[in-house]
């Protein structure tokens, strides 16, 4: 059999013969897929562009989708976004202050960014942050510096759904690193309060939970004290975050070798040296994929924070089609909040399959 020359072997046309036409099935497969392809894009393309309404006119009574119900079913409607945009990315939140919770977006944004660089992986960097998390505190509350108060209540949409994902992170992350280490702890006490912890949690849905710290949490409490929903919500999320992910941490530090303790040990670290210098970075390295992949969960899971009356983005996307003006628009509405969904997850994917890649660097041969 004649062996292709190199310049056979590489390019565009190469790949294709390789990947989509190596075979007959596979050219068949290929045509068919495509096929189905062309006739879902032009059908999106008609529905999503050409046919759609993009603005409708407002009056005394409010918008007026009579455009948009005429099209229905043929084309878009995305008057319903450019109408309600605002209640679904900031909620209740008072109109004039929603500058507010935008900037609070835009630090939780930031945050995101400046940690996901190495240059600024620094232990000042927990200083910014637990500055910032003041800050978003005082602009999301206010009633100091001349700002209007605004209840938690009022809270929701996209800043709702960044604080209760980034605040049960941060907190259960460190939560499930002392989880994890306790289940491999040689006292008994400390190793059936994990596994009771672990496994009394993993045993719930977090729907249940945040019930729980809604409805009879409160009646546990002494007369006169009530804590806040959302400290509850939060509360909540936490401790089901760090059970999960203290099973994930718990997997990595089991998969180092028997060697790596002994080593510490003929060095003379102590227990917490040996796991902070030695047994943890390594044991973190390991599961990176299956963090990032409970972080991308739990970051959709806050949605169900809904069932004790907290508006999150989808909720308040939910909230905001029951005018009647906008009702059966929900098709709209959904990919708006997908999209916004998909951008936080897919970025975080993505950097997660670049952080693995450059933690093992060192591995490649």
């Amino acid at each position: 059999m004649r062996t292709p020359p190199v310049q056979e072997r590489s390019g565009p046309i190469a790949w294709l013969r390789q990947n989509l036409f190596y075979s007959w099935i596979s050219t068949l497969t290929t045509i068919v897929l495509l096929v189905v392809l062309a006739k879902f894009s032009a059908f999106v393309f008609q529905w999503g562009v050409v046919n759609a309404i993009w603005s409708v006119p407002t009056g005394p009574q409010g918008p007026n989708s009579d455009a948009c119900k005429a099209v229905q079913g043929s084309g878009a409607c995305w008057a319903v976004i450019t109408d309600k945009y605002r209640f679904m990315l900031f909620g209740m939140y008072p109109f004039e202050e929603q500058w507010r919770a935008l900037i609070v977006v835009l630090l939780f944004i930031g945050l995101y960014v400046v940690s996901g660089m190495k240059r600024f992986w620094r232990p000042a960097l927990a200083g910014v942050w637990t500055l910032a998390l003041v800050a978003i505190g005082l602009l999301m509350w206010g009633g100091v510096f001349g700002l209007q108060f605004v209840p938690q209540t009022q809270w929701g949409g996209l800043a709702l759904t960044l604080i209760l994902a980034t605040v049960g992170v941060a907190v259960a992350f460190p939560l499930a690193i002392l989880v994890a280490l306790g289940r491999r702890s040689k006292l008994p006490f400390i190793r059936w309060i994990c596994v009771a912890y672990v496994e009394m949690i993993r045993g719930v849905p977090l729907i249940t939970l945040l019930f729980m710290a809604s409805v009879m949490f409160p009646l546990l409490m002494p007369e006169g004290v009530n804590l806040d929903k959302l400290l509850r919500a939060q509360v909540a999320i936490i401790l089901f975050f760090g059970a999960y992910l203290a099973e994930v941490i718990r997997g990595g530090l089991q998969a180092l070798p028997k060697g790596q303790y002994e080593a510490a040990h003929a060095l003379g670290l102590s227990y917490w040296s040996t796991n902070r210098k030695i047994i943890l970075p390594q044991a973190l390295q390991l599961v990176i994929p299956p963090l990032v992949n409970n972080f991308i969960g739990f970051f959709k899971d806050t949605s169900l924070v809904l069932v004790i009356g907290l508006y999150d983005l989808l909720a308040a996307s939910r909230a905001a089609i029951g005018e009647p003006a906008w009702q059966g628009f929900a098709v709209e509405t959904y990919i708006f909040v997908g999209f916004i969904y998909f951008a936080f997850c897919f970025a975080m994917s993505k950097y997660s399959q670049k952080l693995e890649v450059h933690l093992n660097q060192h591995r490649k041969r």
